[in-house]
């Protein structure tokens, strides 16, 4: 199946990217359709009859793989920094250091994730003696 967006889409929603990010943009975005997929195993069916918007797919799994895209530096797999030269210290917390790719329960609300449903079912058979 296709990816919900492609590197351009990415790109008018954050920045331009070189060559090299827009080869792992696409292979992110197919990862972040994937993602969607394996926890909405319906969304394209839902996408198709209009209960969830194609644009809302599209800027989801841009913004997914915008929070992967920003964690590459120096700093992979540090959650925490902190530094002191003589009587100054800077520290910094980070976002998504191992670049994982993940929803926030907004973008789950917004694709149909995870909402509850309602429903019965009767426990009493009733037999008829007739």
């Amino acid at each position: 199946m296709a990816a919900f967006a492609t590197f351009c889409d990415l790109e008018a929603r954050w920045r331009p990217l070189s060559e090299a990010e827009r080869t792992r943009a696409d292979v992110l975005l197919e990862d972040a359709s994937e993602l969607v997929r394996s926890l909405n195993p319906n969304i394209d069916e839902q996408i198709a009859v209009g209960i969830v918007r194609e644009g809302v797919a599209k800027a989801v799994a841009c913004a997914i793989v915008k929070r992967a895209m920003q964690s590459v530096g120096d700093y992979d797999g540090i959650t925490q920094m902190s530094e002191t030269t003589g009587p100054f210290t800077q520290s910094a917390s980070f976002a998504n250091p191992t670049g994982d790719l993940y929803l926030t329960k907004d973008e789950r609300r917004r694709l149909k994730i995870g909402s509850q449903k309602a429903g019965s079912v009767d426990l009493i058979a009733v037999e008829d003696e007739s």
